[in-house]
Protein backbone atom coordinates (compact mmCIF):
# COMPACT_ATOMS: atom_id res chain seq x y z
CA UNK A 1 0.00 0.00 0.00
CA UNK A 2 1.66 3.59 -1.04
CA UNK A 3 2.39 5.67 1.90
CA UNK A 4 0.21 9.41 1.15
CA UNK A 5 3.53 10.98 0.12
CA UNK A 6 3.73 8.48 -2.70
CA UNK A 7 0.12 8.50 -3.42
CA UNK A 8 0.02 12.62 -3.46
CA UNK A 9 3.53 12.33 -6.17
CA UNK A 10 1.39 9.51 -8.32
CA UNK A 11 -1.79 11.98 -8.41
CA UNK A 12 0.66 14.63 -9.24
CA UNK A 13 2.47 12.77 -12.02
CA UNK A 14 -1.10 11.86 -13.19
CA UNK A 15 -2.59 15.34 -13.48
CA UNK A 16 0.72 16.71 -14.76
CA UNK A 17 0.23 14.23 -17.66
CA UNK A 18 -2.86 14.40 -18.30
CA UNK A 19 -2.72 18.73 -18.36
CA UNK A 20 -0.16 18.00 -20.98
CA UNK A 21 -2.05 15.51 -22.89
CA UNK A 22 -5.23 17.92 -23.22
CA UNK A 23 -3.01 21.05 -24.42
CA UNK A 24 -2.09 23.02 -20.99
CA UNK A 25 1.55 22.64 -19.96
CA UNK A 26 2.81 24.70 -16.46
CA UNK A 27 3.91 27.64 -18.37
CA UNK A 28 0.74 27.92 -19.87
CA UNK A 29 -1.12 28.08 -15.57
CA UNK A 30 2.36 29.88 -14.80
CA UNK A 31 1.92 32.81 -17.23
CA UNK A 32 -1.83 33.21 -15.81
CA UNK A 33 -0.70 33.80 -12.22
CA UNK A 34 1.89 36.26 -13.18
CA UNK A 35 -0.70 37.80 -15.49
CA UNK A 36 -2.83 38.20 -12.29
CA UNK A 37 0.09 39.19 -9.25
CA UNK A 38 2.51 41.05 -11.87
CA UNK A 39 0.94 44.39 -9.10
CA UNK A 40 1.33 42.18 -6.12
CA UNK A 41 4.14 39.96 -6.35
CA UNK A 42 7.14 42.84 -8.02
CA UNK A 43 9.78 40.23 -9.04
CA UNK A 44 7.51 37.41 -9.96
CA UNK A 45 8.84 35.01 -12.61
CA UNK A 46 7.96 31.70 -13.98
CA UNK A 47 9.94 29.74 -11.73
CA UNK A 48 8.39 31.57 -8.32
CA UNK A 49 4.65 30.90 -10.87
CA UNK A 50 5.39 27.66 -11.25
CA UNK A 51 6.80 26.64 -7.55
CA UNK A 52 3.20 27.83 -6.05
CA UNK A 53 1.67 25.97 -9.07
CA UNK A 54 3.52 22.69 -8.10
CA UNK A 55 1.95 23.45 -4.07
CA UNK A 56 -1.25 23.30 -5.31
CA UNK A 57 -1.06 20.64 -7.33
CA UNK A 58 0.66 18.69 -4.48
CA UNK A 59 -3.08 19.45 -2.12
CA UNK A 60 -4.65 16.31 -2.19
CA UNK A 61 -8.35 18.46 -1.74
CA UNK A 62 -7.15 20.00 -4.74
CA UNK A 63 -5.68 16.62 -6.62
CA UNK A 64 -9.31 14.90 -6.21
CA UNK A 65 -10.89 18.48 -8.15
CA UNK A 66 -9.01 17.98 -11.09
CA UNK A 67 -8.64 14.42 -11.54
CA UNK A 68 -12.66 14.58 -10.94
CA UNK A 69 -13.11 17.42 -13.60
CA UNK A 70 -10.44 15.89 -16.13
CA UNK A 71 -12.19 12.65 -16.07
CA UNK A 72 -15.31 14.11 -16.87
CA UNK A 73 -14.70 15.83 -19.64
CA UNK A 74 -12.89 12.44 -21.19
CA UNK A 75 -15.43 10.11 -20.79
CA UNK A 76 -17.96 13.19 -22.29
CA UNK A 77 -15.55 13.24 -25.70
CA UNK A 78 -15.88 9.18 -25.39
CA UNK A 79 -19.55 9.22 -25.49
CA UNK A 80 -19.10 7.34 -22.30
CA UNK A 81 -21.95 9.65 -19.94
CA UNK A 82 -25.70 9.25 -20.37
CA UNK A 83 -27.38 11.08 -22.47
CA UNK A 84 -28.52 13.77 -20.43
CA UNK A 85 -24.93 14.09 -19.11
CA UNK A 86 -23.49 13.95 -22.35
CA UNK A 87 -25.66 16.70 -24.08
CA UNK A 88 -25.17 19.02 -21.03
CA UNK A 89 -21.10 18.45 -21.68
CA UNK A 90 -21.26 18.26 -25.14
CA UNK A 91 -23.16 21.77 -25.28
CA UNK A 92 -21.44 23.32 -21.88
CA UNK A 93 -24.43 24.19 -21.28
CA UNK A 94 -25.07 27.61 -19.57
CA UNK A 95 -26.83 26.43 -16.38
CA UNK A 96 -24.87 23.78 -15.49
CA UNK A 97 -22.34 25.27 -13.12
CA UNK A 98 -21.13 22.07 -11.22
CA UNK A 99 -17.54 22.78 -13.36
CA UNK A 100 -17.53 26.35 -12.01
CA UNK A 101 -18.65 25.08 -8.50
CA UNK A 102 -15.52 22.95 -8.40
CA UNK A 103 -13.68 24.98 -9.65
CA UNK A 104 -14.48 27.48 -6.80
CA UNK A 105 -14.11 24.93 -4.43
CA UNK A 106 -10.31 23.74 -5.58
CA UNK A 107 -9.58 27.95 -5.48
CA UNK A 108 -11.37 28.70 -2.37
CA UNK A 109 -8.50 26.42 -0.11
CA UNK A 110 -6.23 29.24 -0.60
CA UNK A 111 -8.84 31.58 0.75
CA UNK A 112 -10.60 34.75 -0.48
CA UNK A 113 -7.61 35.93 -2.57
CA UNK A 114 -7.67 32.73 -4.76
CA UNK A 115 -11.85 32.63 -5.22
CA UNK A 116 -11.51 36.37 -6.09
CA UNK A 117 -8.92 35.74 -8.56
CA UNK A 118 -10.70 33.03 -10.18
CA UNK A 119 -13.82 34.31 -10.95
CA UNK A 120 -12.20 37.49 -12.45
CA UNK A 121 -9.55 35.33 -14.85
CA UNK A 122 -13.11 32.92 -15.60
CA UNK A 123 -14.61 36.13 -16.72
CA UNK A 124 -11.35 37.19 -18.82
CA UNK A 125 -10.45 33.98 -19.78
CA UNK A 126 -7.03 35.21 -20.10
CA UNK A 127 -4.33 32.75 -22.50
CA UNK A 128 -4.63 29.16 -22.62
CA UNK A 129 -7.98 29.95 -20.66
CA UNK A 130 -9.58 31.18 -24.49
CA UNK A 131 -8.05 28.40 -26.18
CA UNK A 132 -9.79 25.66 -23.79
CA UNK A 133 -12.83 27.12 -23.94
CA UNK A 134 -13.27 27.49 -28.10
CA UNK A 135 -15.78 25.07 -28.75
CA UNK A 136 -15.19 24.78 -32.75
CA UNK A 137 -11.85 22.51 -31.74
CA UNK A 138 -14.25 19.56 -31.10
CA UNK A 139 -12.62 18.81 -27.49
CA UNK A 140 -14.72 19.03 -24.51
CA UNK A 141 -12.96 20.58 -21.70
CA UNK A 142 -16.53 21.53 -19.75
CA UNK A 143 -13.83 21.44 -16.43
CA UNK A 144 -10.49 21.94 -17.57
CA UNK A 145 -11.01 25.30 -18.57
CA UNK A 146 -12.53 26.48 -14.88
CA UNK A 147 -9.51 24.07 -13.28
CA UNK A 148 -6.71 25.74 -15.14
CA UNK A 149 -8.29 29.05 -14.39
CA UNK A 150 -8.62 27.67 -10.25
CA UNK A 151 -4.99 26.29 -10.36
CA UNK A 152 -3.91 29.75 -11.54
CA UNK A 153 -5.98 31.60 -8.45
CA UNK A 154 -5.10 29.23 -5.93
CA UNK A 155 -1.34 29.58 -6.87
CA UNK A 156 -2.10 33.20 -6.41
CA UNK A 157 -3.52 32.78 -3.05
CA UNK A 158 -0.48 30.35 -2.06
CA UNK A 159 1.85 33.49 -2.93
CA UNK A 160 -0.24 35.61 -0.92
CA UNK A 161 0.04 33.42 1.96
CA UNK A 162 3.85 32.79 1.73
CA UNK A 163 4.96 36.57 1.81
CA UNK A 164 7.86 35.55 3.86
CA UNK A 165 9.02 32.48 1.91
CA UNK A 166 8.72 34.88 -1.08
CA UNK A 167 11.01 37.50 0.02
CA UNK A 168 13.39 34.65 0.92
CA UNK A 169 13.08 33.75 -2.55
CA UNK A 170 14.03 37.18 -3.64
CA UNK A 171 16.56 37.35 -1.60
CA UNK A 172 18.36 34.24 -2.10
CA UNK A 173 17.20 32.99 -5.84
CA UNK A 174 16.32 29.64 -3.73
CA UNK A 175 12.80 28.31 -3.15
CA UNK A 176 12.80 25.23 -0.03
Amino acid sequence: MPSDVELNEQYYQHIVRNLSKRGVEMKDIAEIVMFLEKEYVHGLDEKLAIYAINKVLHKREAQNAIMTGIELDILAEKDLLSAPMERIMRTDESTYGVDENLAITLSSLYGSVSVTNYGYVDKLKHGILGKLNDKSTGKINVFLDDLVGAIAAAACGWLAHNETQIADYFATGKLE
